[in-house]
């Protein structure tokens, strides 16, 4: 599915403000303004597929240059990069031919603040931000995207899929200013896939690719078929094996098993998924 930048632009402005909160497809208290389905039933993929899949990966690593978008060019299938601007910077070319082969380029934010709790963040630790340095944050971050790329993020990852600045009685969620900047923001770590009928675009449900061969990857994509749900898996490095790597032959098993016709999946990029999903949704409330 795709979507024109000037036609996306003016939809999105349209649904920014209908997003709804994640929890199970049942009868609840709806907000104002955030239309979902009552069922899941009533939702539908396009085409007659039984599910969605999007393959994410974080940090834009140079293995994701190297190997990942060329293993996904390979089969035709697109993935969503959120971009650590410093290693942005060190391959502007290649990510230059990822936007041209149509995949996804998102925000990871400009300093990748965590909790100060990893040693790695303490110098840029969540508990020492504020909403305002973090909007100020993720506006820099789009802005040195659209710059080097000529694309506008619409698309953002909570780095550690942490989600709050401050601590104690001064902890504020950031998830709203993430739910006013983008279309969707993603966590990390999580253990279920997004209902598409109900969940939370500023909060999807993010689960973890690496570190894991093809039968338990089979094993969660054959739970998401059978509750129609969209499965956003999270990467970083693309190579054989180690911390925080997705294997290059799980990843290629999993492009033919979603490439499958018969398996009913569609695989796309976090945008166009999205925005097919608030797209049924807003028809359905109008």
């Amino acid at each position: 599915m795709k979507v024109s930048s000037m036609s996306f632009a003016v939809f999105s402005c349209c649904i920014i403000a209908c997003l709804a909160g994640c929890g199970p497809s049942r009868s609840r208290t709806e907000q104002p303004g955030q239309p979902v389905f009552e069922r899941q039933e009533d939702f539908h993929w396009p085409q007659g597929k039984r599910a969605a899949i999007s393959l994410t990966f974080d940090d834009a690593r140079l293995s994701q240059i190297d190997r990942g978008v060329p293993m996904l060019d390979e089969y035709g299938l697109k993935g969503t990069f959120y971009v650590s601007i410093e290693s942005l910077k060190e391959r502007v070319e290649g990510w230059k031919k990822a936007v041209a082969a149509g995949h996804e380029i998102a925000n990871h934010s400009v300093k990748h603040p965590c909790s100060g709790n990893f040693p790695f963040s303490r110098d840029k630790a969540l508990e020492d931000y504020t909403l305002d340095m973090m909007r100020n944050e993720l506006d820099e971050a789009s802005g040195i995207i659209e710059q080097l790329l000529g694309v506008r993020p619409v698309s953002y990852a909570y780095p550690c899929g942490q989600k709050y600045v401050g601590r104690g009685m001064n902890l504020k969620s950031y998830v709203p200013l993430v739910a006013e900047k983008f279309l969707t923001g993603r966590g990390w770590l999580d253990e279920w896939a997004n209902d598409p009928a109900y969940c939370d675009m500023a909060q999807l449900m993010g689960v973890k690719l690496d570190e894991k061969d093809f039968d338990e990857v089979k094993t969660v994509m054959d739970r998401t078929l059978a509750n129609g749900g969209w499965l956003v898996f999270c990467s970083h490095e693309v190579a054989e094996d180690g911390r925080l790597v997705t294997s290059s032959q799980t990843l290629r098993a999993l492009c033919e098993y979603a490439r499958d016709p018969g398996n009913g999946i569609w695989l796309d990029t976090v945008q166009n998924i999205a925005t097919y999903i608030l797209k049924q949704r807003t028809e359905k409330a109008g």
